[in-house]
């Protein structure tokens, strides 16, 4: 199961009822974070999540809005004792901005690990999941990120017992540990059948559409998707801010064939965005405006 959180929808500035983007997902102990914008560290305890098993963190750009609540989340993470080496994803840059904000956060009983994101696409594996950083266009160099779990195929009971495969080494196999046993070597596909549909969220902001947005996010269970405007009039100012409307995002969830979409990073003018929302669902029926604290426990699809 992946736990998915977005804890701000806002963009620009924080407003009394709406923190600066966000997301936060939590998988087998382990928390990613995207981006970090002024009060997120106060949207991860009204939530009831926790700071210190954060490994990672990504960003889109370096906009205030996307990174301003770092050095606080830093200092609060090394108050928690963490002492593990926590992982920075990024554009070009990453080190250097984040040392800058430093200023305020000099001394911390962790260390920081940099990852500059070099190409239009790169992945990034961790242990039981992979995320991927993929261009889009914005009027900085930004990136959007895919955040996947992969599912091994079904463990053939008849498969294991047929090849005299020990009954202690079908647990790790099933895990995908290949096994030495003296001379002998048992591998996961010797067990293992086709992988299975595993979970996959891509999230964007800042951007205007583009290819690399329907291409990366396609198939995706949850799509979380910048929608600064809900106004159809704004299109234009849209375009100019390299930005996008709701109804662009929906025919990208569309043409992605998503599962769900989700609109966050709103202009601080757009108070109601359910009010937009009928417009967009002729688009895309299973959309929805985000908001902060909307969760979602994504599940792997039964067989």
């Amino acid at each position: 199961m992946l736990d998915v959180c977005l804890l701000g929808c806002g963009g620009m500035m924080p407003l009394p009822y709406r923190w600066l983007t966000s997301l936060m997902a939590r998988y087998q102990g382990s928390s990613i974070l995207i981006d970090c914008g002024e009060g997120t560290q106060v949207a991860i305890k009204k939530k009831g999540w926790s700071f210190k098993p954060i490994d990672v963190i990504c960003f889109t750009h370096y906009h205030g809005d996307h990174i301003s609540g770092l050095p606080g989340l830093l200092l609060t993470m090394g108050n928690a004792e963490r002492t593990q080496e926590l992982t920075l994803i990024g554009p070009r840059g990453l080190e250097r901005v984040v040392n800058a904000l430093r200023v305020i956060a000099p001394e911390l009983p962790f260390p920081l690990k940099f990852i500059e994101i070099q190409n239009p696409r790169e992945t990034f594996a961790f242990q039981g999941f992979r995320i991927t950083a993929y261009r889009v266009n914005h009027n900085v160099t930004c990136y959007g990120y895919c955040l996947e779990v992969d599912r091994a195929g079904k463990f053939d009971v008849e498969r294991a017992k047929s090849q005299g495969i020990p009954l202690k080494f079908w647990n790790p196999l099933q895990k995908g540990e290949t096994i030495r046993d003296g001379e002998t070597v048992y591998t996961p596909d010797m067990v293992l059948g086709a992988a299975r549909k595993g979970i996959k969220v891509t999230y964007c902001t800042d951007t205007r559409p583009t290819k690399s947005i329907v291409e990366n996010a396609s198939g995706s269970d949850l799509f979380i998707c910048e929608g600064m405007y809900g106004e159809a009039e704004k299109e234009q100012k849209a375009i100019e801010y390299k930005h996008m409307t709701f109804r662009e995002a929906a025919r990208l969830a569309k043409e992605a064939d998503v599962k769900e979409l989700w609109l966050t990073h709103y202009s601080p003018s757009l108070a109601r965005p359910e009010e937009y929302m009928e417009d967009v669902r002729r688009i895309f029926a299973n959309a929805h405006p985000g908001k902060d604290g909307k969760t979602a426990d994504l599940m792997y699809e039964e067989n």
